[in-house]
Order: C-alpha cells, then structure tokens, then sequence
C-alpha cells in the first residue's frame, strides 16, 4: 500500500468525457486518483501519464462490484477525501416507449449507483472531512422531451445530494451537485444534428456547449477548501440555459 498522506479522489464513469477531466484535474493538483468505469475497452486505451491514476473496472450499478470496488481501490490507497458520482446512462424515448426495464437500467446507474457508491464512502469520509460531488445534469432541473427516466433519474439525484447534505455534515462532509447543461463531448456531437445544435445555441445566453474541462472546474472548485463552507447545494453549469425557460423544438421532432 502506497503512503496515504496525498488525499485521493475517486471519480465514477471516468473512462471518458467530463469523468476523464475530472479525474485529470485532480491528478494535476497533487491528489491520488481512482479511475472507475464498466468499460473495460475504454479502460485499456487511457494513457495514464504517471503512478497518480489508476483504473479499476466495476459496474456501480451492482452491490457486489461497488463492494469489490471500494476493496480494491482502498488496497491501492487507504483513504478517500473526494466521490465524484459522474457514472451515469442515457436513454431518451417517448413515456409510451420507456418500459420499465429501460426505466430500471437508468435507474440502476444513475440513482441506485451513486447511493451505493456514497453509502460505501462514509466511514472513509468521516476520518478526512471529505466530500461528496453527485453530477446531475439540466435535464434533473427542467423537464424536456425524451427525458422521462433520465431525467427522472437526475431531478432524484439533487434530492439525493439535499438529504446527503443534510444528515452528513455534523461529520464534516460536505455534499454538492453540479448539473451540467449541454457539453461538447465527442458522443454529444455524434448524435446531436446540426438543427439541435443550433437550437441549442440559440437557447443558451453564452450561446455554446459547455467543455469538459469547464464541468470539471466547477467539480473540483465544489471539492476543494475554496468551497469549505457550502455544502447542500446545486451548480448548474450551463451557459445560463437553465434560466431561459421551455425546451427546444427541435427535440420535439
């Protein structure tokens, strides 16, 4: 086991995207980083820089990985000062089309994973004063089209992070969510048309997509000593499009 005075962040669904920067800004800023995802290819293509990050393959949807997990990644290093709760699926259908076993699978992931995943942490971060940062997303704020369980799933994730928040801090841990509003992620621009995408800009006062990089900043502002006193709260990071009101047309087609 390696020495346990640099704090160590763990960060879910972090193969890709906002998970992957997250995890990078942190390792750039002196923590241990635990690099957690279901996919194992995904996994084996990072190129991790130096002995700071390290990968672990589980499904956080499942009790007994998350139990796995924890065990692996605290042989590795024997403390948690951060939970990123980033693992997350997406499923976009109709409320007529949405059976119950797609509404479970976003469930398992999105809710059921960062619960158990949190659960498992507290003990950990009760010794380091550590936090918790549940990503949620605008979809979790505002109702739109397509988003029944995904949605669903997110608006439980920011009363999820209210409740955290609220029983958790007579220990020191503070709890936070940031709810991100569209980014420019490589699987965002494979699906989005470029009709959404104009839309999108259109609805959105800095009238672009976020950055991963960007989402990350917020995460780990939201982690460090600079947030020492907030804790319950919810960050959208989206451009100002939470604030402009109904959704897009063009996701109505």
């Amino acid at each position: 086991m390696e020495s346990t005075k640099k704090k160590l962040a763990i960060v879910t669904g972090a193969a890709r995207g906002i998970g992957l920067a997250t995890a990078k800004l942190f390792s750039q800023n002196d923590y241990k980083v635990a690099i957690v995802d279901r996919d194992k290819n995904e996994l084996s293509n990072l190129s991790l820089a130096n002995n700071s990050m390290k990968s672990f393959c589980y499904d956080i949807s499942d009790f007994n990985n998350v139990d796995m997990m924890y065990q692996k990644i605290l042989e590795w290093h024997d403390r948690v000062d951060v939970l990123v709760n980033n693992a997350g699926v997406a499923d976009f259908g109709s409320i007529e089309m949405t059976d119950f076993k797609r509404w479970n699978e976003v469930m398992k992931t999105n809710l059921d994973g960062a619960f158990m995943c949190s659960q498992k942490a507290i003990n950990y971060l009760k010794t380091t004063k550590g936090s918790i940062i549940n990503i949620a997303s605008i979809s979790g704020l505002r109702a739109s089209t397509l988003r029944v369980a995904y949605g669903t799933s997110k608006a439980a994730i920011i009363q999820l992070t209210k409740q955290q928040a609220a029983e958790l801090g007579e220990y020191g841990i503070r709890v936070n969510c940031v709810a991100p509003g569209p980014v420019k992620t490589k699987l965002a621009m494979a699906v989005h048309t470029q009709d959404i995408i104009d839309a999108y800009h259109d609805a959105i006062p800095l009238n672009r997509y976020g950055t991963e990089n960007e989402i990350a900043n917020a995460i780990y502002f939201l982690a460090s000593e600079k947030a020492s006193y907030i804790t319950g709260q919810i960050l959208a990071v989206d451009g100002g499009f939470e604030a402009t009101g109904v959704g897009l047309p063009s996701l109505r087609k």
